[in-house]
């Protein structure tokens, strides 16, 4: 909503998504549609310890600090108005990459960038402390508590 919300008012915004794996989804549809205004870089290897994930641990730790590194280039290009980092509380949550460095990018971001959104589950107070807006989403009721799987073009 809030990328939307941003485009509409002319700003250019990037979301680098943390988890979200290589497997197509509706916001890589969104982007092409937006673009080039609003582009979506994927840099997760998926879901990490759940549902069937075989990939070594480390392999999500590197690219969940490729994707760090990738969106502290991209704020310091100064092309973007907003950067999203789509799951980072996840990918801290999640010991991916150390919450002292998302903490330098806040910082960072603070001189380079209009906008910066951190999303996912497990915000570390620091974050929260730090931010102007927070909004927590809680599921209240979700389809996945009785096996069933994401459903594309509402959870993906």
């Amino acid at each position: 909503g809030q990328a939307l919300r941003s485009i509409g008012e002319g700003k250019k915004v990037l979301m680098v998504q943390f988890i979200k794996g290589p497997w197509k989804s509706g916001e890589d549809e969104s982007a092409k549609r937006l673009a080039p205004d609003f582009a979506v870089k994927k840099m997760g290897k998926g879901f990490v310890g759940i549902l069937n994930d075989t990939l070594p641990r480390e392999e999500h730790v590197k690219a969940a600090e490729e994707a760090l590194a990738y969106a502290e280039r991209e704020i310091e290009s100064k092309e973007w108005d907003m950067v999203i980092l789509d799951e980072v509380n996840n990918a801290v949550h999640l010991n991916l990459v150390p919450r002292e460095k998302v903490l330098e990018l806040i910082t960072s971001a603070a001189r380079h960038l209009e906008h910066l959104i951190l999303t996912g589950r497990d915000a570390p107070q620091e974050f929260i402390a730090r931010a102007d807006l927070v909004t927590e989403m809680q599921d209240l009721k979700h389809p996945f508590e009785k096996g069933v799987k994401a459903k594309r073009g509402l959870e993906y």
